[in-house]
């Protein structure tokens, strides 16, 4: 059981992990957008197998330039999603995907981490809050068809 950098032989297990935390994008996209992390230079993904080589959890993030709510700093590190099988909920590997994350972060001089949940997602505010991060505002979206 140990972290690691994401890397192309790891991308269909990845893009499984990625199918159950956001189920409404085609396994094409999730291809494309995995692809994407691995050749960005600010971005990264870490993974967690379980002993029998199975893929457990993973956590993709990136350098923000614009700005992030919530944050003071640029860049900011933020943690674009992670995601931990519910078999394996409850034993730390969350916190493992994060320290390195935060290790990563500090690595090209981040001041901050940050990240985002939906209002209805209460576990994971749940997770994020557990963790260490503060919520620091609620935020509405608005669209107007022109």
């Amino acid at each position: 059981m140990s972290v690691r950098t994401a890397t192309e032989s790891d991308l269909e297990a990845w893009v499984a992990l990625r199918l159950l935390l956001w189920p409404d994008t085609s396994p094409d996209t999730h291809r494309a957008e995995a692809a994407a992390v691995l050749a960005a230079p600010e971005a990264t993904a870490f993974l967690e197998k379980a002993e029998d080589g199975s893929m457990r959890a993973f956590a993709e993030a990136a350098l923000r330039h614009d700005h992030v709510n919530g944050c003071e700093t640029s860049p900011v590190a933020f943690l674009e999603g992670i995601f931990v099988r519910a078999e394996d909920r409850g034993r730390g590997h969350g916190a493992r995907l994060l320290a390195a994350v935060r290790d990563w972060a500090r690595g090209r001089g981040c001041a901050e981490l940050a990240s985002d949940a939906h209002l209805s997602n209460v576990g994971s505010r749940a997770f994020h809050a557990a963790l260490g991060f503060d919520e620091t505002e609620h935020v509405v979206f608005f669209r107007m068809p022109l």
